[in-house]
């Protein structure tokens, strides 16, 4: 069925777990944050931060640098909206899984 619509399985792929998790972090952060009816002033660089997290991470091997600046923006833009606090700290965790950073 998911090749018939151009899909490869993941169970038995060879596409990277650590990718994977990020996806499904970045994709839960981004419904959480959609789902928050309030508007501030940094939600348009959270929602652009996010989606160059996706892209990273469908690209394959992302650059750990670019992972980590994005993933700081992200927690400056929403660090204060308790509601996100969960779904941050599973991006950033899925985003140690590429390397932590030196001195952790």
């Amino acid at each position: 069925m998911l090749r018939s619509l151009g899909q490869r399985p993941v169970t038995g792929s060879d596409e990277d777990p650590r990718a994977v998790e990020l996806r499904t972090a970045v994709s839960r952060l981004r419904r959480q944050l959609a789902a928050i009816p309030a508007d501030f002033p940094d939600r348009s660089i959270a929602e652009d931060e996010l989606a160059a997290l996706a892209a990273m991470a469908a690209g394959g091997s992302p650059q750990i640098p670019l992972l980590r600046r994005s993933l700081l923006l992200i927690a400056g833009a929403i660090g204060s909206v308790s509601a996100l606090t969960r779904a941050l700290t599973e991006v950033r965790e899925a985003v140690d899984l590429f390397g932590r950073p030196p001195g952790r």
